[in-house]
């Protein structure tokens, strides 16, 4: 069964309340940012706790992806992009896995900013240089920056409030926002990966100029660790670390980019994928399939000890997770709220879990699940007092009602939460005829489709499609390639998808893109069920501009309280640990970053120098 789509294994969902010491204009700089406390290490440090200083360079780690791939361009919406390609790039600061919300310079050497925090400077260091040992210069990161407000509707809408980008000395770049006093913006520039403009700008190999506008299989240059150094369309790419790296003396760099290559293989779906590393053929593993990791894990090679399977909770010690079935309300028909409280009702979680993945799954009930964000209960304190402020723009179940997903498990229970399915569906004007679910005006029957990206949801859905239909619901399962869900999903073209969205301890502007109503129509935006809602929208800046921890944290669980009471979702699952299985010829270092897993960065090959 599985828990969840594939992820990203270090999650950096960002947030609020950047407590960094605020710099003058004038050029007070800073190494590092954080958007809780003050950075754990002080300007000059030598490397991460977490990292292993004398891991051995060389080896080769092997992976796994399931779909394929048809471009190398990672700053376009378009297309599917190479797995690894970060490999192959910079970005202005990088993330500590062992703080929340914390990035130190890389690219850059230091940020500074007035105290209205009105626009941000980053420096450039003298020595970082692209692959062919151009400077980077502010010129790249402008083109950067304009590149992906230009081509990527996400990443318009993630920088929506940084106007401009400019040169402002030899090698600083400064950032300018329509907005002061937003903590946030510095921490999320500095995730900028820097792409090189003269590189996009001059002609191919073969002849013909670059175009950044457009998808590529031309091996694209960064100027981080590793370059592209062979692939095949669709199938498999690698990746090859870099001996004239200009990083890989830098401390935030020490005991990090230890493999010599890693390679990935692209298979048509995830059960060919578990099939490859059970033959030996791929070295590291994450299982989202609870029944799988019960019962696919007994095989020689981890009897043996020459395969380690390990269960670990840091990556999600800072995330809060929300994964559901979201409706698309840009369709009529789940416009009303009672037809998706009954969607709901219909979805057996209990039977699901017992049955396909021997209870090892948890459900979910908040759009923050798993840290001290989420709501629980009945409103109290600042929450109350939050919540009674927008009490004209909330459902009154709010302050009434504490949520409580349906609990099936037997005949009996789910017989009554489909009747109650059936009670809300009639209140919302639909009754059931001849085993169907119709309209009581057109006679149209209810129906809608389930679009899937991966064959391995499949056994997920399917117990919840059958119990649809017994009320009557035409509901369909449609599984499309990758790129086809991909292009699908980016313009709306779906009834209902299967979703994950990951929360950091620090919501902040991502909040806009995942239910403002300035989103709605934005091609390629998180913000999958459609959501428009004035409260919502009061929230959200709130939120960005919190002055302190507890406000926070009260503003968030009002904001999941009113996500919660308008039923935008059907809530599933989630794993509290993940799950990994890997060779023995690649190892970790003894203690993992608090909030991560240091992969593939902090890990190396056993068989480095052989």
């Amino acid at each position: 069964m599985t828990s969840r789509p594939r992820l990203s294994i270090c999650l950096t969902v960002l947030g609020l309340a950047f407590s960094v010491c605020t710099a003058n204009a004038e050029g007070d700089w800073k190494h590092a940012t954080a958007l809780m406390g003050e950075p754990k290490y002080e300007k000059g440090f030598e490397r991460f706790d977490y990292v292993n200083p004398d891991a051995p360079k060389g080896g080769e780690l092997r992976m796994s992806e399931e779909g394929t791939f048809d471009t190398f361009n990672q700053v376009l919406a378009r297309g599917d992009t190479a797995v690894g390609l970060s490999l192959v790039f910079d970005t202005l600061m990088v993330p500590s896995e062992e703080e929340v919300s914390v990035s130190y310079g890389l690219v850059a050497e230091g940020v500074s900013f007035p105290d209205d925090i009105s626009e941000a400077t980053f420096r450039i260091r003298e020595e970082a240089k692209w692959a062919d040992g151009e400077p980077i210069t502010p010129e790249d990161v402008i083109f950067s920056f304009e590149s992906y407000k230009t081509h990527n509707p996400l990443q318009a809408s993630y920088y929506v409030h940084v106007v401009s980008a400019e040169k402002t000395g030899e090698r600083d770049v400064t950032f300018t926002f329509d907005e002061t006093n937003n903590k946030e913006l510095p921490q999320i520039l500095g995730q900028l990966t820097v792409v090189p403009k003269h590189w996009w700008e001059g002609e191919r190999e073969n002849g013909g100029e670059r175009d950044i506008s457009k998808t590529t299989l031309e091996p694209v240059m960064g100027s981080g660790p590793y370059r592209i150094a062979s692939f095949s369309p669709g199938s498999t790419i690698r990746y090859e670390l870099r001996d004239d790296y200009w990083a890989k003396d830098l401390n935030v760099n020490v005991g990090r980019n230890n493999f010599g290559t890693i390679s990935y293989t692209y298979f048509a779906d995830s059960n060919v994928e578990l099939e490859a590393f059970r033959a030996g053929n791929v070295d590291f593993r994450q299982e989202n399939s609870a029944s799988r990791w019960a019962t696919a894990y007994d095989f020689p090679d981890v009897q043996s000890g020459k395969v380690i399977r390990e269960e670990i909770e840091n990556p999600l010690r800072a995330t809060g997770i929300m994964q559901a079935m979201a409706p698309n309300m840009r369709r009529e028909k789940f416009q009303d709220e009672r037809v998706r409280r009954a969607l709901n009702y219909a979805f057996d979680f209990e039977t699901l879990n017992h049955n396909l993945a021997y209870d090892g799954l948890t459900r979910i009930d908040s759009f923050f699940w798993g840290t001290e964000l989420a709501s629980s209960g009945l409103p109290a304190g600042r929450e109350k007092e939050i919540l009674e402020g927008l009490k004209d723009k909330v459902p009154e179940e709010v302050f009434t009602t504490p949520y409580e997903n349906p609990v099936g498990g037997d005949p009996q229970k789910l017989r009554s939460n489909l009747r109650e399915a059936l009670k809300l569906f009639k209140e919302a004007g639909y009754e059931l005829k001849v085993n169907k679910l119709v309209n009581s005006e057109s006679g149209e029957q209810f129906g809608f489709e389930i679009l899937l990206q991966s064959a391995s949801f499949e056994r997920s859905v399917l117990p919840y499609v059958n119990d649809l239909k017994r009320i009557g619901i035409d509901a369909r399962i449609r599984t499309v390639d990758t790129a086809q869900y991909t292009n699908r999903v980016r313009s709306f073209d779906y009834d209902l998808i299967w979703v994950v969205w990951a929360q950091s301890l620090n919501p902040g502007n991502e909040q806009y893109n995942y239910w403002g109503s300035k989103s709605v129509d934005i091609e390629g935006s998180r913000n999958y069920v459609g959501i428009s809602d004035p409260a919502i929208d009061e929230l959200i800046p709130r939120i960005v501009y919190a002055d302190d921890r507890d406000e926070l944290v009260a503003l968030t669980r009002a904001l999941d309280r009113i996500l919660l009471a308008h039923h935008y979702v059907v809530p599933l699952f989630y794993s509290r640990a993940v799950k990994v299985a890997y060779r023995n010829t690649i190892a970790h270092p003894s203690e993992l970053p608090y909030y991560g897993l240091g992969f593939p960065d902090a890990w190396w090959s056993k068989q480095a120098g052989d």
